[in-house]
């Protein structure tokens, strides 16, 4: 593992490969906004899951079976708390009304900017952590609690016009009353403005960088070796955008994912405070983790909430099974209100 670790080139060719492939995702597949529909971001998604497949294979082949698997249970667990992201989003971009084809490029970019906060969290992490083992008991605690929070907290409203970043968004940022298709900035009268779009960016940027809070000391709880733990979250951030496509229009049937997440969390919060004590095998982790993956997502179909669909459920105030709720304000007429 120290190979990994210290290895300079490996670095610098995983960041070079990831460059190139959101060059080639924005430059050449999606050089003119479009609508992303369910049939290409399912092509798009098998696509990130068996770069993500092979680049384990590779770990495997070089490290052997325990780097691989490793690699593959922090993924699992990436990918998972990135689901939780979608319910998210899918609030956001519905309360801005954020038009279907100009989604992409805000995911996009936001993207971008996971990569650089994760990044500093991953490196802020392995200096801790090499320098003061204790602070891995605080990691842990932070898991359990967030998993024992995740699984009991109800609902929560979210309304754009009390959100503590959209109002401080506001005050220091001159702002458009509307959207100008694809635009982040605008000219009006002679004064340079934020588009709302602007807004939804920084929102979608804040909440994986509250994600992040906990999915950093979560993949520390699988492995310590910085390498492992960047690549496996950049891999499920890199899916992030064609899951949210695949995801959206149905995420809300699956209302009992967040209490398999809080199983997962909790889990991986024992596992670090305990390490001293009990060790639990890689492979028998990634076996949990995707046992309850499973049953929670497979539980959720099998057993289905008495009204389907996104759209009704979240008029009716019923669950998502998003840590962070599903609800938003609604005027009268069962519509969002206008957040401008």
């Amino acid at each position: 593992m120290v190979g990994i670790a210290t290895n300079m080139w490996f670095w610098v060719i995983f960041i070079a490969f990831v460059l190139a492939m959101l060059a080639l995702d924005l430059g050449v597949f999606h050089r003119t906004e479009h609508v992303v529909h369910p049939k290409e971001a399912s092509i798009w998604v098998a696509v990130w899951v068996g770069l993500a497949l092979v680049f384990a294979g590779g770990l495997f082949a070089v490290y052997g079976h325990h780097v691989g698997l490793t690699f593959l249970t922090g993924y699992v667990i990436e990918e998972s708390l990135s689901i939780d992201n979608i319910f998210v989003m899918v609030l956001i971009f519905e309360y801005f009304k954020v038009p279907a084809w100009c989604q992409h490029r805000v995911l996009f970019y936001g993207i971008l900017g996971a990569l650089v906060m994760r990044g500093l969290f991953i490196g802020l992490g392995t200096v801790l952590l090499a320098r003061f083992h204790w602070v891995i008991y605080i990691f842990g605690a932070m898991l359990i609690v967030t998993g024992v929070r995740m699984a009991l907290k109800q609902d929560e409203e979210f309304d754009g016009d009390r959100n503590p970043v959209v109002r401080g968004a506001r005050k220091l940022i001159p702002l458009s009353s509307e959207f100008h298709g694809k635009h982040f900035f605008v000219i009006e009268n002679g004064k340079r403005l934020a588009t709302p779009l602007l807004l939804v960016l920084i929102l979608v940027e804040v909440t994986d960088l509250i994600f992040a809070i906990d999915s950093i000391p979560a993949i520390f709880g699988v492995t310590r070796d910085p390498f492992v733990v960047f690549t496996s979250n950049i891999f499920a951030i890199l899916g992030l955008r064609s899951l949210y496509f695949l995801l959206a229009a149905v995420v809300d049937r699956f209302y009992l994912l967040k209490y398999g997440i809080a199983i997962i969390l909790t889990f991986v919060g024992v596992k670090m405070i305990g390490e001293q004590w009990f060790r639990i095998h890689v492979l028998i982790s990634l076996a949990a983790i995707l046992g309850v993956l499973a049953i929670s997502i497979g539980a959720s179909l099998i057993w289905p909430q008495r009204e389907k669909g996104p759209r009704f459920a979240r008029a009716a105030g019923e669950k998502t099974g998003s840590m962070f709720g599903s609800r938003f304000r609604r005027d009268g007429s069962g519509r969002a209100r206008n957040p401008r």
